[in-house]
């Protein structure tokens, strides 16, 4: 993540991240970084236990531009989904605010434009 935030209980889904400072429309607030963030091919995901199969599925997406599941190593993983998200899908490995997002806030993103792959996990209530 590029701006201060953090996980917490989530009114959308169990756990989500929220804004510790204001963040203004267009900012960047995520950034893939290859000495940071993991990229696993396809036949590697598929050669892992179910488990972690499971958990890659919940917390990781199918990234077209570089073929691999991308397993973020911060707490963008937390990111819950919504319709009307305040933060991009990824582009040229950013993410972008889309509207002004208050401290305190939770950060969404649409998981249909981020990976258009059907959801592999049920929601967790």
């Amino acid at each position: 993540m590029l701006v201060r935030c953090r996980p917490g209980p989530s009114s959308i889904e169990g756990l989500g991240l929220f804004a510790l400072e204001p963040v203004t429309a267009g900012q960047p607030v995520w950034r893939f970084q290859s000495d940071f963030d993991r990229l696993l091919a396809p036949d590697v995901v598929e050669s892992l236990p179910a488990v972690q199969q499971e958990f890659l599925a919940r917390h990781g997406y199918f990234d077209a531009q570089h073929a691999a599941l991308v397993l973020c190593c911060d707490d963008a993983r937390f990111m819950n989904h919504a319709d009307e998200p305040n933060v991009s899908d990824v582009r040229e490995d950013v993410c972008y605010a889309m509207r002004d997002i208050a401290a305190g806030e939770e950060f969404t993103c649409d998981y249909h434009d981020l990976d258009p792959r059907p959801m592999r996990f049920e929601p967790r209530r």
